[in-house]
Formats: C-alpha cells, sequence, structure tokens
C-alpha cells in the first residue's frame, strides 16, 4: 500500500508541474476517478514563439513539445496573446519583395485561423493588448509613432508620434498608459491611452530597448542595452537606480507578483550573450544568473510564476526555467530565429 501511495504522489506531482503556468486552465480540470489518473483535463495551454525566420511556433504547455509551426510571409517580430486567452496578435515585417507596410495579424490560438491582418506602420515592433479589451497597440519603429488598433473593429484608429525608434514597450493594468521604449533617442514615450496622445517623455540611458510595468503602476523598469542595465523607475518620485545585468539586455518580464524581473541578455550575433538575470525589484539587485541559449531575447513567466520561457534567437530553442531553482529543466527546438514569446493567461 505504502509504494502504490507513493507512486500516486509522485503521478499527482508530475501533472502540478504540468499545470503549472496555465493559470485559469486549472480550473478546466475534471475531478479523478478512484484508480484512473489518466482523466485528468488540462484544458488547452499554449505557448507562441514569434520567429523571424517567417514562422510562429506554438508549443504545448502540458508536454512541452511544439505542435505547431506554421509560415508567415515575413519576418514575425513580436507575439501576445490577449488578456482573456481568446486572440493572439502578432507584428510582421514584410520581405524586401514584398510592396507593402508592416502590419499585426490576430488569429485564434486553438484554431490557428486568422481572424484578421491589418495594416500598421514601417517595422512594426511590439504588440501590447489593453487589459480591458479595447485596444491592440503596435510601435511603428521606422514611423516614431504607435498604430492604435480598436478590437471591436479591427481598425486603426489613431496614430501618435513618440520618440524616434519607438519599440518595446507595456501597458499599465488599468489600460491608462502605455510605456514605450525610444531605442533612437534614449527616452520613453508615456502615452495616455485615454486622450490618445502622448503625455511626456522620460530620459533613462542608453538604448532602451523594452520597457515591463507592476501592476500597482508605481514602478517601470526599462532594459539598457548599451549600457549592460537594467532602469528601475519609481514613477511618483522620478528616481532612477540602475542594476547591471548581461550583456546585451533585450527584454523584460516582471512577474504576476511583482517580486521579480526577468531579463533576457542576448549579445549580438557575433558575440551572443547566453544568461537571464534575475533582478529582485525591492533590494535592486540580481539574485541570480540563468545560463540559457545563445542570444536569449523574449522573456515571459507563467502566470503562476513558476516558471520562465526565454527565446534564444541563434539556437532557434526557448529555454524553460524552473524559478525555484533557477535552472533550465527543458531545450524546446522551435522555428527559426525566435524573438517575441507570450503564454495564454
Amino acid at each position: 500500500m505504502k509504494k502504490y501511495l507513493t507512486a500516486l504522489f509522485t503521478t499527482l506531482l508530475f501533472f502540478t508541474l504540468i499545470l503549472a503556468g496555465c493559470g485559469n486552465q486549472n480550473s478546466k480540470s475534471e475531478k479523478i476517478k478512484k484508480g484512473d489518473i489518466s482523466l485528468i483535463n488540462i484544458g488547452n495551454c499554449f505557448i507562441f514563439t514569434a520567429n523571424e525566420g517567417g514562422s510562429i511556433s506554438k508549443i504545448s504547455v502540458k508536454n512541452l513539445k511544439v505542435v505547431d509551426n506554421y509560415k508567415i510571409d515575413g519576418m514575425v517580430h513580436n507575439i501576445q496573446v490577449s488578456p482573456n486567452g481568446k486572440i493572439v496578435g502578432a507584428t510582421v515585417i514584410p520581405s524586401m519583395t514584398m510592396n507593402m507596410k508592416g502590419k499585426a495579424i490576430f488569429f485564434n490560438p486553438i484554431s490557428n485561423k486568422i481572424i484578421k491582418e491589418v495594416e500598421v506602420g514601417n517595422h512594426p515592433a511590439h504588440l501590447v493588448f489593453t487589459n480591458d479589451g479595447k485596444y491592440a497597440v503596435v510601435t511603428n519603429n521606422e514611423d516614431n509613432n504607435i498604430s492604435v488598433i480598436d478590437m471591436k473593429s479591427f481598425q486603426v484608429i489613431k496614430k501618435i508620434p513618440t520618440g524616434k525608434g519607438p519599440h518595446g514597450f507595456r501597458i499599465s493594468n488599468d489600460s491608462q498608459f502605455a510605456y514605450v521604449a525610444n531605442m533612437g533617442e534614449n527616452s520613453i514615450s508615456v502615452i495616455n491611452l485615454s486622450t490618445l496622445k502622448e503625455e511626456k517623455e522620460i530620459q533613462v540611458g542608453d538604448t532602451p530597448v523594452t520597457t515591463g510595468i507592476t501592476s500597482d503602476g508605481k514602478t517601470l523598469v526599462v532594459t539598457l542595452n548599451k549600457e549592460n542595465a537594467l532602469a528601475i523607475i519609481d514613477l511618483d518620485s522620478g528616481k532612477i537606480d540602475k542594476v547591471k545585468v548581461g550583456e546585451g539586455p533585450a527584454q523584460v518580464f516582471i512577474q504576476s507578483d511583482n517580486q521579480f524581473a526577468y531579463v533576457a541578455n542576448q549579445g549580438s550575433e557575433k558575440n551572443p550573450s547566453h544568461t537571464l538575470s534575475k533582478v529582485d525589484l525591492k533590494t535592486k539587485k540580481v539574485v541570480a544568473t540563468i545560463e540559457t541559449g545563445k542570444g536569449s531575447h523574449g522573456v515571459v513567466t507563467s502566470p503562476d510564476t513558476k516558471f520562465t520561457y526565454v527565446t534564444n534567437m541563434f539556437d532557434n530553442t526557448v529555454s524553460v526555467i524552473d524559478n525555484s531553482k533557477n535552472t533550465v529543466v527543458k531545450t524546446i527546438h522551435v522555428g527559426k530565429t525566435p524573438n517575441g514569446i507570450s503564454i495564454m493567461p
């Protein structure tokens, strides 16, 4: 009996680890009939990567394997799952032979069917949904503006000027402000999404790439690529602290409980970095440096904060990190040159 219970506990623990990261998918689990572990249903939960080689990879959270890898005409730069998990949006930069502006594509994460393609600006970088489901916002890197897309009509309702070279950004939890990193002028554009205007710019440091904002809207983080640092900004006081991270930091992601920010250190293609910096936002210190693949770029944590997923651009892989151990527990091969990454809530 003791041996049987040990085996049962081990099996249940395995499924608990699988369920981690699926957020509200846990509510879909069926009750386990006595002696029948196979009846567990974890629902549909996926991770998506934007691959600059011209594809999107869809990874099952259940078994950490690619279940779809579908081709896209053009370079897929960034990807984002909507807050309700029903739509995935991605930015696509056309190839040199395509006479068109960039576009945002929206598709169903379960069926993979395209819902809508929306023309935006030149060299679209990141796409982020507002939490209230009202807008999808896209940065147009070469046009120095953002496109605001109404999610009911799938129409661009406004183009808002930013600083030079807008790239990565996040939107506050209350859907009021977008904090856009302007790579070309070392600033952050604060966009008011109620007035649809740039409210101000914050000077932060050399080559900001991406931002993150805590759920209370009080702390902004910014990766400074040329300074090998993460800027931590108190938005009330304006105070900026800089934390040294790895070489050539790209994306940053703040986990849902706001305790840690994870910084993917990309380096360059010639001299790729291969680490993830785990920064404690209270102490403003790096508490762990985790080895990944070459050119770690995109990063996202699971909703339950147990795992972090990192795209490695020059290895064509995703590293799965156990946050309790700060180690890679799985490496997944995806499409060519994976960039952005997002997980279903």
